[in-house]
């Protein structure tokens, strides 16, 4: 990976709605425009990100989603009124930006909910995206919000058992339902009911994807921004990401044209493969590699690919 870079210009970009979203740039003002679209959602991005990247021939865009990161308001904060944080607006959000940096056409690279955005972006505006790399596929068609919540509890029984009860749902709630629940719990007023709500998200997050060795990286976060991303997750779970279930796989014919690169581990508990398998499948211009000891947190052989075809699309 690349050393870290700094950002040569960053700020808010009010996207109406009362929402400002913060943006960053880095590497070469004249290099390939590429733009990192972070997962959660809610999870935020960081100089981290610009890692994969060539600084001197990529300039890379960085962005945190409505309510999330350095983003304004905050979705930790019970007021940031979350009816304006759909895909919709997201999708909105990324072309101001690219419009505010005036940029023709970039790359769009991210991972898990990420893909899913980049996917409803790119099937929205084609003409405006040069290449796709993506990691840990997913479309959050509902069949997936339900292996997540609900399905892969026969791998982790005791844990979801747990993740259940702490919202009071009756032993047969679907993962959608479960979803629901937590997102009426995300929006207590009482600051203990939250708090308790996100902690328990993020423990059954955490057990999902224990058999990685990755530690806890759900738990890990920390006051507002563990806030932020559980009311957030559960909110664009609990409404099926505001999309047609199976659209962005059924639409993929719109992405014509455009190169991506899949990168998808074969032992992904949080999303299996299917997704990526199938998007692969509906997708012309699109190639799956399949890491075949990787999980939904990637690995060396995932970051190689990653950047293999970074450098690839560099030289286009």
């Amino acid at each position: 990976m690349f050393p870290e870079t700094e950002a040569y210009e960053e700020g808010l970009l009010d996207v109406g709605d009362g929402n400002r979203v913060h943006y960053s740039v880095a590497g070469n003002p004249e290099g390939k425009p590429a733009l990192v679209v972070h997962g959660g959602p809610g999870s935020g991005t960081g100089p981290w990100a610009r890692r994969v990247f060539d600084p001197e021939k990529y300039r890379i865009v960085l962005f945190d989603q409505r309510g999330c990161g350095r983003s304004l308001p905050h979705a930790s904060d019970p007021a940031a009124d979350m009816s304006v944080n759909t895909t919709a607006h997201l999708i909105a959000d990324m072309e101001r930006l690219r419009e505010h940096l005036g940029i023709d056409r970039w790359l769009l690279h991210g991972g898990s909910w990420g893909s899913t955005l980049i996917l409803a972006y790119a099937e929205a505006h084609p003409s405006r995206v040069s290449e796709i790399v993506i990691a840990s596929v997913t479309t959050t068609r509902r069949s997936e919000t339900a292996w997540l919540y609900e399905g892969v509890r026969r791998f982790f029984p005791e844990a979801h058992e747990r993740f259940r009860a702490a919202v009071d749902a009756p032993e047969d709630a679907t993962g959608l339902e479960l979803a629901a629940a937590y997102a009426r719990r995300m929006e207590d007023p009482d600051l203990s009911v939250r708090e308790k709500a996100a902690a328990d998200w993020c423990a059954w997050e955490d057990a999902v994807l224990s058999g990685e060795g990755m530690g806890t990286p759900y738990t890990d976060r920390v006051d507002d921004a563990r806030l932020a991303f559980v009311r957030i997750c559960a909110h664009y779970f609990a409404h099926g990401a505001w999309l047609e279930e199976g659209a962005l796989i059924r639409d993929a014919h719109r992405l014509a044209g455009v190169p991506g690169v899949l990168v998808h581990g074969r032992l992904d508990m949080a999303g299996p493969l299917d997704t990526a398998w199938d998007l692969a499948r509906a997708w012309p211009d699109a190639e799956l590699h399949v890491v075949e000891r990787a999980g939904h947190l990637g690995g060396e052989e995932t970051r190689a690919l990653i950047l293999s075809a970074l450098a690839r699309f560099a030289e286009k």
